[in-house]
């Protein structure tokens, strides 16, 4: 099934790296206009290139913090001059962030929420309102698999992402009346940047290929997936071929995750 985006305007944030440029690249190649999100203007510049080179449409670099509030809304403002529309929003920034909850500071609680929860907060009350008017929208949050089934010592991203994922859900039921549909993907172990950053953090006695190996032992289907495939499921999920699917969270994980 080909899946295409022609004359569909997309905003991802965290677009200049891993699983964000992943789907950038695919929307992108299925002929939507692709804004990409993130805060270096180096690393967007080389993204956005990239993403051109095989894209059917338009492509729109904004560098901002989705954790402040001026820096979203400045974001969806240059979005919208470059396009006029937005009908697709994936809110893919974020980073790991755990530890023992005794331990976690005010500070590293607020730091988190703002970078997630409020994010997706902040970029839904702007793009609601146009996508009500047209009667058509769709919303992707990448999540964890943590969101449902938080383990000791995960917090704050496990709580922030379950957040999220109620918050999807509410989104989802104040959507549907007008064509908006709103799903969570859950990501389980996928090679992306994230990994590489892990290597050089606290692997650097193995390979990085060593590290993706061992890190794919415990999944199911045996591997880490690939940005790529979690890119495919997002094309279809901002679709008219998902026109259907609204209120879900999909685990993108091989199996991994213990809940459904």
């Amino acid at each position: 099934m080909e899946i295409r985006l022609d004359g569909r305007s997309a905003l991802i944030t965290g677009g200049s790296k891993g699983l964000g440029l992943a789907m950038a690249e695919r929307f992108a190649a299925s002929g939507a206009d692709v804004a990409i999100l993130a805060r270096s203007p180096e690393t967007l510049a080389e993204a956005k290139s990239r993403i051109e080179k095989g894209a059917k449409a338009r492509v729109a670099a904004v560098s901002g913090d989705v954790s402040k509030a001026a820096d979203v809304r400045r974001a969806y403002d240059e979005a919208m001059a470059a396009f006029g529309k937005i009908d697709i929003l994936v809110n893919n920034a974020g980073q790991a962030q755990h530890g023992p909850s005794d331990e976690l500071t005010d500070r590293i609680w607020q730091d988190d929420l703002d970078l997630k929860l409020f994010a997706q907060i902040r970029l839904a009350r702007l793009v609601f309102p146009q996508m009500k008017e047209r009667r058509w929208g769709r919303i992707i949050n990448v999540l964890n698999i943590g969101a449902k089934a938080p383990a000791a010592n995960s917090a704050p991203t496990s709580v922030s992402r379950a957040a999220q994922m109620a918050f999807s859900k509410v989104l989802a039921g104040e959507g549907a009346p007008y064509g908006i549909l709103v799903n969570s993907l859950h990501v389980g172990v996928i090679v992306s940047d994230q990994i590489v950053r892990r290597h050089r953090r606290e692997a650097q006695n193995v390979s990085l290929e060593e590290l993706i190996r061992k890190s794919g032992e415990g999944v199911p289907l045996g591997r880490m997936g690939r940005a790529e495939e979690f890119a495919n499921i997002a094309c279809f999920l901002v679709s008219d071929a998902a026109s259907y699917v609204t209120g879900c969270a999909i685990n993108v994980d091989g199996g991994r995750s213990p809940v459904v």
